[in-house]
């Protein structure tokens, strides 16, 4: 199998992608043998627990420097030394140094990783990846998102986190919770590029967690994705007291994290309500994912309103205001490494 390449956002070269535990996967994804396991493997959640218990116990320690030093993990911008972590996930899901992810303008992504988007696509139309079977619609639990009318078509930005990558994950954009969050259960398959070859509808299989939000230019639903070895999903955001669901969420706020396994951050709107920069549209049409930063800008809204019900804080003036992103980013505790220059070297839209 090729290299799997993607785009270097700031510099726009072609990086072949560090994959932790190659060999296993080669093995589960491209052997007859291997195959027949996947039952046991990414079908068992008790299987998934038990890799979790590991990972979280001290015996799990002496990985930690082998993640540390495969190239793009950025070890450096973890907010204690490499020593100071008791187990394996407890330096997986670290914070970061304050700082090291400045929070960017207007609609920023919400986690470290490889974005690719799908523009302007019916709930209906399978996606990611060529071979794919499943749609949205699956993805979101074989129904439309919640609170889109039929006939929605939806702007779609996929974030594949690699084990490298910082693992907590934040809101693009100020918004409103505006329902409960619904949990799929389902496999556990990683998400890595060599798995995704031979099983690209895991974003529809996996285990996800989707979310609807209001915001100034209306919908916008989260979905995270579990994947092998993430025996959860662990959602640290508040919740809103009863069920009037007004709890304003700043952009650059934590959401929540993904213990150890790759894992993937799916952003939906409705087509045209956000415009995505050119070059990450650009690098989408030509097939190529995009490496981008959490806080690091990825979009602008086009359309802004109020939000019904919502508390007043979130008004259109104010959600786009300077003064706002600069509240937003004090109050941001999670990211810390900034990606330089990636606002100079993307391509504005």
């Amino acid at each position: 199998m090729q290299p799997v390449e993607y785009i270097e956002r700031i510099t726009c070269e072609k990086v072949a992608e560090s994959v932790m535990g190659d060999g296993a996967l080669r093995f589960a994804y491209e052997t007859a043998l291997g195959r027949t396991l996947w039952p046991v493997l990414f079908g068992s959640k008790a299987v998934s627990a038990l890799m979790g218990a590991y990972y979280d116990s001290r015996l799990s320690k002496g990985a930690i420097r082998a993640l540390a030093a495969i190239p793009g993990c950025r070890a450096d911008e973890a907010e204690k030394p490499l020593t100071a972590y008791r187990s394996f996930n407890d330096f997986f899901t670290r914070r970061l140094k304050p700082g090291a992810r400045p929070l960017g303008e207007l609609f920023v992504s919400p986690a470290d990783g490889r974005l690719r988007l799908y523009l302007d696509a019916a709930a209906d139309a399978p996606f990611p990846l060529k071979g794919a079977t499943k749609t949205l619609r699956a993805v979101c639990g074989g129904d439309l998102p919640a609170g889109a009318p039929d006939g929605t078509r939806f702007d779609i930005a996929v974030i594949r986190l690699a084990p490298v990558d910082y693992h907590r994950f934040h809101f693009p954009y100020d918004c409103v919770k505006a329902a409960p969050t619904q949990v799929i259960p389902g496999d556990y398959h990683s998400v890595n590029p060599i798995a995704l070859v031979r099983r690209p509808d895991v974003y529809a299989d996996n285990e996800r967690h989707v979310t609807r939000y209001d915001t100034v230019f209306g919908n916008m639903w989260i979905i995270e994705v579990g994947a092998f070895g993430v025996g959860t999903i662990v959602q640290t955001a508040p919740e809103p007291p009863g069920d009037k669901y007004q709890l304003l969420h700043r952009k650059g706020d934590e959401k929540g994290y993904f213990k150890f396994g790759g894992s993937t951050v799916i952003l939906v709107t409705e087509a045209g309500k956000v415009k995505y920069d050119k070059d990450l549209v650009r690098h989408s049409s030509n097939g190529y994912e995009v490496r981008v930063f959490c806080g690091e800008r990825i979009a602008r809204p086009v359309f802004q309103r109020r939000v019904s019900g919502a508390p007043s804080a979130l008004t259109s003036a104010e959600a786009s205001s300077p003064a706002s992103a600069a509240a937003a980013s004090a109050a941001a505790s999670g990211p810390a490494s900034s990606p330089p220059a990636s606002a100079a070297a993307s391509d504005p839209a």
